[in-house]
């Protein structure tokens, strides 16, 4: 990786040739005498080390974040908040380059795609004005019943007091530059738990906000493996949890954390519906992209192309002219449009999904070639009467994998569709307007896109999920609400001469 600039000289050591990072707890760079590897996707070789982090020494840090964090945080004014948020972009920005190159390095992204997570880190920062809208309050007259006569009151949103974000892996600059806003904008303190295999833009990401004046006592950076959260977790001094990742993991998080908030962005796998009157020439390339984007390591990943009879066969044509087009490989090669898996766990998971489909009838259109952690895109198609029998089916694959179906109608693509216990988002192709409202109103998924693939991008528009996708809506303005409190305060005016009513 690229020597960090000057800045950044204190947060890590170099020993044989590999930085060691420390990590940023309530004010204090830490270090210890234990750390974890962090491993590169592109060639799955140690590149650089995290601190591991104690429960005494994350104990002491909440302790202080609980006591007078969350005040330093909630005592800051908006204003200011809002101005630490823009120069944070501003430096994020001047050091772009470095952010990239961890994501490519970490994440195994293309640079684009890297560069793109960048680009939408900093435009968060830039629009957490728009968050400001939904803390806004309201009052209450209370001549309108006769209990509350010569009365009123202040309903209004407070910080509940320190959130506690945990991030995924595929996106791990943005996701945490998105909960960091949502939730401090709101005046709360918040610990973030980046994912173990991709820590490490967390850590450069907090020194940026010390850099930009940040309260220190506000934030933590925790560096310690998941299966050893339920401490955290539980403790009764985080009010929200706000959680980004598997269901599975999910449904731990919840039970250990008992009476909480909660924002529970979790599994996907969206469906692609594909109606007769849809252009197939132009809706393979977006749903070839809904595939492969980052490898198919996005929850809103598409993993099931239903498609009328009309249309079937010319798509078919077109989407496997479209995936021979992507390259897989190295991507810090500029031609390689799609890189590597996260680990050989998750391609071994891929290998495992397409002999099943194979087993129970499906058939491989084209890819599924493995070489470590590297595969190909993978489209399967199978009849409709045997989708619900796959694996792929009842569990999601972080993987770019997809299914392919014939259907006869729209009733049948709400029944598969709806049928599956995920309902994040679906993408409709197509232009009848009433086809479209039907489907529209009858899926069980948090946001339909029409038209184009499931993107949840800055979180402009809000997204979330239903059913096993989720609890909560991220996006700009609608996070508010999952961590704040509403506080009605009553004023009493009686026999003070304040209204004289009839």
């Amino acid at each position: 990786m690229k020597e960090l600039p000057q800045e950044f000289k204190d947060i890590y050591f170099v020993q044989d040739g590999i930085p060691y990072f420390k990590t940023f707890l309530a004010g204090e760079w830490v270090s210890s005498q234990e750390f974890q590897d962090i491993k590169s996707p592109i060639d799955l070789t140690t590149f650089s080390k995290v601190v591991k982090l104690n429960s005494q020494v994350i104990d002491n840090a909440l302790d202080i974040m609980y006591k007078r964090g969350k005040w330093d945080i909630r005592d800051t004014p908006g204003e200011k908040r809002i101005a630490i948020f823009q120069r944070t972009a501003e430096l994020l920005e001047r050091y772009k380059d470095y952010f990239i190159d961890i994501l490519v390095l970490n994440n195994g992204k293309t640079r684009a795609a890297a560069e793109g997570e960048v680009r939408a880190a900093a435009e968060r920062l830039k629009l957490a004005e728009l968050d400001v809208r939904k803390i806004y309050g309201d009052y209450v007259p209370g001549d309108w019943s006769n209990e509350s006569i010569e009365a009123e009151a202040i309903v209004k949103r407070e910080p509940l007091g320190i959130v506690l974000a945990i991030t995924p892996f595929n996106y791990p600059l943005f996701d945490v530059a998105n909960k960091l806003v949502y939730s401090t904008i709101a005046g709360n303190a918040i610990i973030i738990k980046p994912a173990s295999s991709t820590p490490i833009i967390a850590i450069l990401f907090a020194k940026l906000l010390e850099m930009a004046g940040f309260p220190k006592r506000s934030i933590s950076i925790i560096t310690l493996p998941g299966n050893q959260m339920d401490k955290l977790v539980s403790d009764p001094r985080i009010s929200v949890i706000s959680f980004t990742g598997s269901t599975e993991s999910g449904k731990e998080v919840i039970r250990s954390g008992g009476i909480k908030q909660y924002v529970m962005e979790l599994g996907g796998g969206d469906p692609a519906l594909v109606l007769s009157d849809a252009d197939p020439e132009q809706t393979a390339p977006k749903i070839t992209v809904g595939i492969t984007s980052y490898s198919g390591q996005r929850c809103d990943s598409i993993k099931f192309i239903f498609a009328e009879e009309e249309v079937y066969d010319k798509l078919k044509d077109f989407l496997i002219s479209e995936l021979k087009k992507v390259k897989v490989g190295d991507p810090r090669d500029g031609s390689v449009t799609m890189g590597p898996l996260i680990d050989e766990r998750t391609a071994e998971e891929v290998e495992y999904s397409v002999k099943d489909a194979i087993n129970k009838g499906g058939k491989v259109l084209y890819g599924g070639n493995r070489n470590k952690n590297y595969i190909e895109p993978t489209l399967i198609e199978i009849e409709k009467d045997k989708l619900k029998d796959l694996y792929l089916y009842n569990k999601e694959v972080f993987a770019s994998i997809a299914i392919f179906t014939k259907v006869k109608g729209i009733d049948e693509m709400i029944e598969l569709s709806n049928s599956r216990r995920y309902g994040l988002d679906a993408a409709i192709f197509g232009e009848d307007i009433n086809k479209i409202r039907k489907l529209t109103r009858m899926l069980e998924v948090g946001a339909i896109y029409i038209n184009d693939y499931p993107k949840h991008g800055i979180g402009y528009f809000p997204f979330g999920g239903r059913k096993d996708s989720g609890v909560g809506r991220e996006g700009i303005g609608y996070t508010i609400e999952s961590v704040t409190a509403y506080k009605t305060i009553v004023y009493n005016y009686k026999g003070r001469g304040v209204w004289e009513y009839m």
